[in-house]
């Protein structure tokens, strides 16, 4: 069945009794259908559509991609650059977050070589990163489709064993997806077959914690698929995908500001909303005053001067509370989220200057849930920005010169108030740890569930600036008695 030829908006069309089933379609053939869509998710016109066939009957035209600069390198050329110095070579922090410099240099070489990325042939697209968490505290995943490069050269089926391989990272955890399909061309997408596998291949195993898919920027190829799939969609993971069309949509959602969002989605989204006079949600713009009592979305300064506490109550609270309650015998305790209404509900209590009784609720996941809400949400990060390059030259040392580095940092510079707040929860963390056998949470799942809520860089946060604040924060738990000498 080609459904090129056929015309899009025929597919699309009410009442279509076309037959949709799996067994209809030819996924083994080589001769994939090209579905193609404009930009801005309205169906084609006539003359477009007329233009279109006729581009497919000539055969595929040449797909240059944003990220075509990026040269598609065997693997034994990859390697030979790795052993002549990998990535950190003279320079500072790059633009997108990632630190370029010269480490070794710096600090000596350390004792063992850095095993080799298996994937560094798909990971250096960024196709895929990790973006923090959300506002509910779970872990973001970004999937870009403008920095797929062209579909005749790559290897979708590295790219499907890469994504696997970053999901099992986080998938015991409640995690999202947000996927930019902005940029997908007929040029750079996939083929059906291969999204037909990549959905009976990221099985139940990924899809128990998915709590959301956001489909930013959706056009009619994204509908067709749908149409396509649905028939092996189950109504649970259906019900978990949501439409996007502006960029200030997702901000209800997420943390703008640390998501990895590439610069032709950000401009692609800026012509939409240039066309409908939309608020821009990253324009600078502020927001509404701050309540007299509020804690979340603040500084520890302004949450100090507000309220005279050191340690603020969200975390005060939350902490004494799953002390008193034997919550660090709770299984996977961190790794679930409270009910979203319900967190709601708390935090304007907080904000509101209201006591919140956490007994009353009698959810040890909601109290996990608000601690880690809090810290995520400060303005600056307990870490503080300054410090976020120096938390990731610790990679590149020997154990004993990292905790050296940590106690010198922990002791010399962070704020006061920040070493308070930061060792009175890692100690309770340490407690969660001593209990793993029973909650099933050890060393490194805490860790990876902290980690990102105590230390991100300026701008958008991505892969890499994700876990070097995790290995900082496993060094923390690991070594608590080691490095907190205040």
């Amino acid at each position: 069945m080609n459904m090129a030829s056929t015309g899009s908006s025929k597919f699309l069309a009410a009442g279509d009794s076309r037959p949709r089933n799996l067994q209809d379609l030819d996924f083994t053939s080589t001769d994939e259908p090209e579905l193609e869509f404009d930009e801005d998710g309205t169906e084609l016109s006539a003359t477009k559509e007329a233009e279109l066939e006729a581009e497919l009957e000539e055969g595929p035209a040449d797909f240059c991609s944003p990220y075509a600069h990026i040269p598609s390198l065997p693997w034994d050329v990859e390697l030979a650059k790795d052993a002549e110095g990998g990535a950190f070579r003279g320079g500072a922090i790059t633009p997108d977050g990632y630190i370029d410099e010269d480490f070794e240099k710096e600090l000596g070489t350390p004792s063992e070589e850095e095993p080799h990325n298996e994937f560094s042939d798909v990971e250096r697209f960024g196709i895929v990163e990790v973006a923090g968490d959300d506002l509910y505290g779970r872990k973001v995943i970004v999937l870009s489709a403008c920095k797929l490069p062209s579909n005749k050269t790559f290897d979708h089926q590295r790219l499907l064993q890469y994504l696997k391989h970053t999901l099992d990272k986080y998938v015991e955890q409640d995690y999202v997806l947000v996927y930019f399909h902005h940029g997908l061309h007929r040029g750079n997408k996939p083929k059906l077959s291969w999204l037909l596998q990549a959905y009976r291949e990221i099985d139940r195993k990924y899809k128990k914690n998915l709590k959301m898919m956001y489909l930013v920027h959706p056009t009619n190829f994204i509908k067709v698929l749908w149409n396509i799939f649905r028939p092996i969609i189950s109504v649970k993971v259906g019900s978990k995908m949501m439409y996007v069309n502006y960029l200030v949509e997702l901000k209800r959602h997420l943390p703008f500001d640390q998501l990895a969002i590439p610069q032709p989605v950000l401009e692609f989204d800026a012509q939409k909303v240039a066309k409908n006079k939309l608020p821009y949600p990253y324009d600078g713009s502020s927001g509404p005053e701050p309540k007299k009592a509020q804690q979340f979305g603040l500084s520890l300064q302004e949450i100090k001067q507000n309220t005279g506490r050191i340690i603020p109550l969200p975390v005060q609270d939350t902490v004494e509370f799953l002390k008193a309650s034997g919550a660090d015998e709770v299984k996977g305790l961190f790794r679930r989220c409270g009910r979203v209404t319900t967190m709601r509900e708390v935090q304007e209590k907080y904000d509101d200057g209201e006591a919140v009784d956490f007994e009353s609720y009698g959810d040890p996941h909601l109290a996990a849930a608000i601690l880690k809400k809090f810290l995520r949400e400060l303005q600056e990060p307990l870490m503080t920005f300054d410090l976020f390059e120096p938390l990731t030259r610790l990679h590149f040392m020997e154990q004993g010169k990292q905790l050296t580095e940590v106690q010198r940092i922990l002791k010399d510079e962070l704020p006061e108030d920040n070493y308070i707040i930061l060792k009175f929860v890692f100690q309770f963390l340490q407690q969660v740890v001593d209990k793993s056998d029973i909650n099933q949470m050890n060393a490194e799942n805490v860790a990876t569930v902290f980690g990102p809520n105590i230390a991100w860089p300026k701008g958008q946060a991505n892969l890499a600036s994700v876990e070097q604040a995790v290995k900082f924060a496993l060094i923390l738990i690991q070594s608590f008695d080691d490095v907190f000498l205040r």
